[in-house]
């Protein structure tokens, strides 16, 4: 090797950018398909790897040491757990959007509008409900919280079929596993196999809210966050059907 091909290589070598830090994201469910298309946006998309799963799955998978760098939980009940285990969160909570419940059905089966949901809760009879799990997924909590407000919690909690995340319940009602389900509105306007019946009212439950948090000090993670914050990132989860807020929190 001549020395001018020496010296060539090892500028080149000194000069090529270092391989960019990984970023974990521990995400909920419900937010898979809006949040790919939000790394796709983001000019380095290939140094996110995200984990996928019901929120109290994920916190618990923190809590345990499981290393991520941002989570973004589907309330802020999880987020709160993992600070009171002594995870360290390096800003206050954004909140990057929030999202509805609603009644659905095999998109092959039909039924009449339901006007009541005492109708609906009548209807039903001994017909199975595919809810996440109610006693630690948020939409399940959500679900079941809306259900006993509205005063049919025990007529229909016999029928109820809990699903490890709000995902699951959705591929249960997409299969024609199930009767109904109740999921997020979000869930149900991105698979064409279910049909909406119905809203749940607002009213009935705590507002459906997903904060997200860094987890570390990792500047590229910082930077992810800021872009998952930004106007150019709640443009594309109100083109997913979520509520945005008008600026960030």
């Amino acid at each position: 090797m001549t020395l001018t091909r020496l010296i060539l290589i090892i500028a080149l070598s000194i000069g090529a950018p270092l391989h960019a830090e990984q970023i974990t994201v521990f995400a909920a469910a419900s937010l898979r398909n809006v949040l790919d298309e939000v790394i796709n946006r983001y000019p380095a998309p290939d140094d996110i790897v995200v984990s996928y799963a019901g929120s109290s799955t994920l916190a618990r998978q923190i809590q345990m040491g499981a290393p991520a760098d941002i989570f973004v939980s589907a309330n802020a009940d999880w987020v709160t757990f993992l600070q009171t285990h002594g995870i360290a969160v390096n800003q206050p909570a954004t909140v990057l959007a929030s999202n509805q419940l609603v009644l659905v059905q095999p998109a092959n089966v039909s039924d009449d509008p339901l006007t009541a949901w005492t109708d609906w809760a009548t209807a039903i009879g001994s017909k199975r409900i595919a809810l996440a799990m109610v006693d630690a997924v948020p939409a399940g909590i959500y679900a079941k919280a809306a259900l006993t407000h509205l005063d049919v919690w025990d007529l229909v909690s016999p029928n109820i079929i809990q699903s490890d995340n709000v995902r699951a319940a959705l591929g249960l009602v997409a299969l024609g596993a199930v009767d109904y389900g109740i999921i997020y509105k979000t869930d149900a306007l991105s698979e064409s196999k279910v049909a909406v019946l119905a809203e749940l009212p607002l009213h009935s439950h705590e507002p459906i809210a997903y904060p997200a948090v860094v987890l570390t000090q990792n500047a590229a993670a910082q930077s992810f966050y800021d872009f998952l914050i930004s106007a150019a990132a709640r443009d594309v989860f109100d083109q997913f059907g979520f509520i945005v807020p008008s600026g960030t929190e």
